[in-house]
């Protein structure tokens, strides 16, 4: 455990478990010099502890990457409740996880992730103001649906020689509450839908509402199209998927995208241009940061329309560099944070 903090350059990791709620939690604080570490909440079903582990201190580093190239006054973290298989009170569970925030005096800041709810948060808050992402604050998924759409422009721009999407193919993996806002957004510009997501449900309003093309899950990263969007769980691009993909380039909201650093240089030797998850898809944090510092509307949105020069300025260092955008995204970060 040690050795991966020490790898990741992780600050501090914290196991909290309550018998009478189930609940088995891990907060892991990977930078604090900027601010206060701010990061998800994750409610999922996990293999076993060390699995929860790594996901919780792979995800607190993306989080410190993202709030530096996004230039906010924050630092990373996350945590990772494992859902266990009965809960007696979801609602019980989530305030005893609120009283273990609360013992950490404000190092870290939780948010909606994958799992959880506005509800969840709202629980959290009956046992500390450490917590951002309920029903007072707003749900951030319409912003960071707003920072990915500023993203694929950005993307087509640099791959495709222009940013409008009119007609575009884009296939998006993940329908979910950030997933479908993009859908929205990019048929709102004349894109042409490609959709899976394991919820049929959701693939048909896809459907009547957009006029999208149901693929199916297992087919949607070899069909052919301008941009993948993966916008649900993380992992989805490894050695194997990557030697199917059909498209110019991969621009979507999900976190940890890439199974490892390898697979970047994989994309770009195949010519595919990779946008970095965690530039892309910063818009939820800048919204929940700035957020629960108290900033207006207006302000939250002029930062949001950053992420797509961001994007670019990566993009051209890569194709100066010859080098994967995902390794100058890292490097960038990491002089931000260590500087």
């Amino acid at each position: 455990m040690f050795a991966l903090m020490q790898s990741s350059r992780l600050e501090s990791l914290h196991l909290s478990v309550d018998p009478i709620t189930g609940l088995k939690a891990v907060i892991a604080i990977h930078c604090s010099r900027p601010g206060p570490a701010l990061g998800g909440c994750r409610y999922l079903a996990y293999p076993d502890d060390e699995s929860a582990v790594a996901d919780a201190v792979r995800l607190a580093q993306g989080m410190s990457y993202k709030a530096a190239l996004a230039g906010l006054p924050v630092g990373g973290g996350v945590a990772v409740i494992m859902r266990p298989a009965h809960v007696e009170s979801r609602a019980a569970l989530f305030e005893a996880f609120g009283r273990c925030i609360e013992q950490l005096d404000g190092r870290y800041i939780t948010a909606i992730d994958s799992g959880t709810s506005v509800a969840d948060m709202d629980c959290i808050a009956q046992q500390t103001r450490h917590v951002t992402s309920t029903t007072a604050s707003g749900d951030p998924a319409p912003h960071a649906a707003m920072g990915v759409f500023a993203g694929i422009r950005a993307t087509a721009m640099a791959r495709l020689g222009s940013d409008n999407l009119e007609s575009l193919r884009v296939a998006i993996q993940g329908l979910g509450n950030v997933g479908y806002a993009l859908a929205e957004q990019l048929h709102a510009a004349g894109a042409e839908l490609l959709v899976s997501d394991i919820d049929p449900g959701k693939v048909q309003l896809a459907m009547e509402q957009l006029g999208a093309h149901p693929i199916a899950n297992d087919a949607l990263l070899s069909t052919p199209c301008d941009i993948l969007a993966p916008c649900g769980l993380g992992g989805v691009l490894n050695s194997h998927s990557v030697a199917q993909l059909r498209c110019s380039a991969v621009a979507g909201s999900a976190h940890n995208q890439l199974s490892n650093l390898q697979v970047a240089d994989q994309l770009e030797r195949r010519g595919i241009l990779y946008a970095p998850d965690y530039v892309i898809n910063s818009g939820g944090l800048i919204y929940v940061a700035l957020k629960h510092r108290g900033e207006e509307l207006p302000t939250i949105t002029a930062h949001l329309s950053k992420i797509g020069a961001r994007l670019t300025e990566v993009f051209a260092h890569a194709q100066a560099e010859k080098r994967s955008p995902a390794r100058v995204a890292d490097e960038l970060a990491e002089r931000l944070l260590y500087r």
